[in-house]
C-alpha cells in the first residue's frame, strides 16, 4: 500500500466494518418535499415565545435583555413598564424567579413590557409616518434644485412616477394597531 492509498477518502475493504457491510437499508432515507413542507409549518407556528394577550388601554411586547443599542432601561425611560404575571392570567409558569427582572413575565433572555396606547400611537406616527414623510419632503426639496439647476443650464430633469409622487399631498396619520 503505497501512501495515496491511506490518503484516499473512501474507506477501502480493510477499512469498513462488518455493520456497515451487514446493514441492510430498510427504508428511503430521503426527506421528501411533503416532509420538508411538514416541517416549515412546524418552524411557523412553533412560536419560542407565547403570544402576549391583549391588556385594555396598552400594546404589549416582548423586549430583550441582550441588545447594548436597545437596553430594557433606555425602554422604561420611554416610559414601557414591565408586565406581572397577575395581569396577564395563564402566563404565571413564565415568571422570572430569580435577578434583576424577578417577579416579571420573562423567556429565557426575554421580558414582557406594556406600553400606554396613547404613547404607542405617537411612537408609531413618529417611526412610520412623520419621519418618513420628512425624508421624503428632503427627497422632494432635492429633486426641485436638481430641477432648477437643470433648466439653468438649459437641460430638463426627467423624473419618474415615485417623484411626481412625493409631490401629492401626503396620506392623514394612520392608527397603528
Amino acid at each position: 500500500m503505497n501512501v495515496d492509498d491511506r490518503l484516499k477518502k473512501e474507506l477501502g475493504a480493510s477499512r469498513r466494518t462488518r455493520e456497515v457491510e451487514d446493514r441492510k437499508v430498510t427504508q428511503d432515507r430521503a426527506v421528501s418535499e411533503d416532509d420538508r413542507l411538514e416541517m416549515f409549518r412546524q418552524q411557523l407556528f412553533n412560536d419560542a415565545l407565547p403570544d402576549l394577550p391583549e391588556l385594555p388601554g396598552y400594546h404589549t411586547i416582548w423586549l430583550t435583555t441582550t441588545n447594548p443599542r436597545d437596553s430594557i432601561h433606555r425602554r422604561i425611560r420611554l416610559g414601557y413598564e414591565p408586565i406581572k404575571p397577575e395581569e396577564i392570567p395563564g402566563l404565571e409558569y413564565a415568571s422570572i424567579k430569580t435577578g434583576e427582572w424577578a417577579g416579571f413575565v420573562g423567556v429565557n433572555e426575554m421580558l414582557a413590557f406594556k406600553l400606554p396606547m396613547s404613547l404607542y400611537q405617537k411612537f408609531m406616527q413618529e417611526a412610520h409616518h412623520d419621519a418618513p414623510l420628512r425624508e421624503e419632503n428632503k427627497l422632494a426639496e432635492t429633486a426641485e434644485i436638481m430641477r432648477e439647476q437643470a433648466a439653468r443650464a438649459g437641460a430638463k430633469l426627467i423624473e419618474g412616477d415615485g417623484m411626481t409622487d412625493m409631490y401629492e399631498p401626503a396620506p392623514g396619520a394612520p392608527v397603528f394597531n
